[in-house]
């Protein structure tokens, strides 16, 4: 009996011209890394889609699982091995498309080992034909129909066996990971900057994360636990992830102490830009995210996200700025991060929350407002409190290390600079 094979297919790929043999050679190593531990004969390329034959003794579904979070996939397929044979490929697409049900269908075939006998043409029509007349022998009321049927048939002519399959499975889509440079994120427990993170990383983003966590919760409230799930859940996307951790309830407690109630949430925010950006700057990112929706809270007013971008040194995107809430959460279910960020955590941002936060900042206006603080000594504090946590996707399980501090003492200064 022949091993499974599972057929993959890309779409986006196409585009990428003279720099498409960089981004397949990516989802190459995507597929090879993600299904490390799951017997692999052999990963091939015939023309435009992978073919990976899995050895024997593979679990097909964990397979399956592994490549449904596989970046640059649009959509794959567990095919049905068959002997070079015509007569054997009939019978192999009707126990294919049998158990299915539909009204309109086509046959589709790809000849990449052009020794086989017949033409694509021909085995289009073989194939349609035993399988019309089967399924009419049997009463049911289909039709061919070459434009856009309800169910497609596909036939692999590669050098080994033929490949028959009918059903297909969405793939994640985008951009195979680490194709397009370093990106720092923002990470807080909730649903939003989780979702932002995976958005980023669909466009080939390699990510690291800065979480602030206040230190002033109950035992087992914490943050700090939420977003070490939230990097569990996301890192199997692009295997490896970095996570720094900033205690930042003593900074909260000093910017509370100096400057206008209306704005400390915002002034917040100006903070956690400056000491991500030293974290960035250090992982030579080119770039912050964050999960702001425009809107959603008093601090992602149009003129607040403004004011408080202006301490940025790099860019900062914001993949879900005008991304309807509920869409947010249909995402977070979909990629797992859902019931992470459900749980009960203690969340810094709302500590010593201002009665009647400012909607209308202007950056001037921050800045006067941070005119009693010492701003480097704060990101300096942050840094020297930060520790990292490393994560890595291998053989189907996440592995994290323990947290140890960021830098030396030696280099915070260096950092900032």
């Amino acid at each position: 009996m022949n091993n499974p094979v599972i057929v993959v297919h890309y779409h986006e790929l196409w585009l990428k011209g003279g720099n498409r043999r960089f981004f397949l050679g990516k989802l190459f190593t995507a597929l090879r890394q993600a299904l490390q531990g799951i017997p692999v004969e052999r990963i091939e390329q015939p023309g435009d889609r992978f073919v990976v034959r899995l050895g024997a003794g593979a679990a097909l579904d964990e397979a399956i699982r592994r490549v449904e979070r596989v970046l640059g996939v649009a959509y794959f397929a567990v095919a049905r091995p068959v002997e070079r044979d015509m007569d054997a490929l009939c019978r192999a697409a009707w126990e294919e498309t049998e158990p299915l049900r539909f009204a309109t269908f086509a046959v589709r075939a790809k000849r990449s080992d052009k020794t086989f006998p017949h033409s694509t043409m021909e085995i289009e029509s073989a194939v349609g034909r035993h399988l019309l007349e089967t399924l009419r022998a049997q009463g049911r009321d289909v039709r061919v129909q070459l434009k856009d049927p309800e169910l497609t048939c596909h036939v692999e002519i590669t050098p080994g066996p033929l490949l028959v399959y009918a059903r297909k499975i969405p793939g994640t889509g985008g951009l195979p990971a680490n194709t397009a440079g370093r990106i720092t994120c923002l990470l807080s427990g909730g649903y939003d900057s989780a979702v932002a993170a995976y958005h980023m990383m669909k466009r080939g983003a390699h990510l690291s994360f800065v979480h602030f966590y206040g230190t002033g919760a109950r035992p087992g409230e914490s943050s700090l636990h939420v977003a070490s799930g939230l990097v569990r859940a996301l890192v199997p996307y692009q295997f490896r992830a970095k996570l720094y951790r900033v205690p930042f309830e003593a900074i909260q407690r000093e910017i509370v102490r100096a400057a206008p109630e209306g704005v400390r949430i915002l002034l917040y925010r100006r903070m956690m830009l400056r000491i991500a950006d030293a974290f960035a700057r250090r992982d030579r990112a080119l770039a912050l995210v964050t999960g702001d929706s425009l809107g959603q809270v008093a601090s992602q007013t149009l003129r607040n996200l403004v004011a408080v971008d202006a301490v940025a040194r790099m860019p900062v995107f914001r993949p879900l700025i005008g991304t309807d809430k509920m869409d947010i959460l249909a995402t977070a279910k979909k990629i797992g991060t859902y019931d992470i960020s459900s749980e009960p955590f203690h969340d810094c941002c709302p500590v010593f929350l201002p009665r009647s936060p400012e909607l209308s900042a202007t950056a001037d206006e921050l800045a006067k407002a941070e005119a009693n603080l010492d701003v480097e000594a704060l990101v300096a504090q942050g840094i020297r409190g930060a520790t990292i946590e490393k994560f890595s996707f291998s053989e189907g399980r996440v592995e994290a290390t323990e947290p140890v501090p960021v830098m030396p003492a030696d280099q915070h200064r260096t950092a900032i600079a």
